[in-house]
């Protein structure tokens, strides 16, 4: 089982419209092969201390079956059109991928 964290740093007053394309794409993504659970995330305060809240981010949480269904997930189709359409919303990446220790 392979895990991914992407945390997308939007543009100021850009995250409604970046979730609105993002959540066009969730079906697709999850009807492909190998893909166990994929969903964006935002911030929740909770009141703890070493929490850092940042409004720009969007925090992805991806689980595949294999590192080759990831793969096959980033050079899809609908993946490559979905990253055109939010180019110019986004300001950077970050991605953990991660296999159990």
């Amino acid at each position: 089982m392979i895990s991914v964290v992407a945390s997308i740093t939007v543009k100021e007053g850009k995250r409604e419209e970046f979730l609105e394309i993002f959540h066009g794409n969730v079906p697709k993504v999850r009807n492909e092969e190998g893909c166990v659970e994929y969903f964006p995330a935002i911030d929740a305060d909770s009141g703890i201390g070493v929490q850092t809240l940042d409004p720009q981010v969007v925090t992805v949480m991806e689980k595949w079956q294999s590192m080759e269904a990831l793969h096959r997930h980033l050079e899809s189709a609908h993946m490559l059109e979905y990253r055109e359409k939010v180019k110019d919303l986004v300001e950077g990446v970050s991605l953990k991928v991660l296999r159990q220790a």
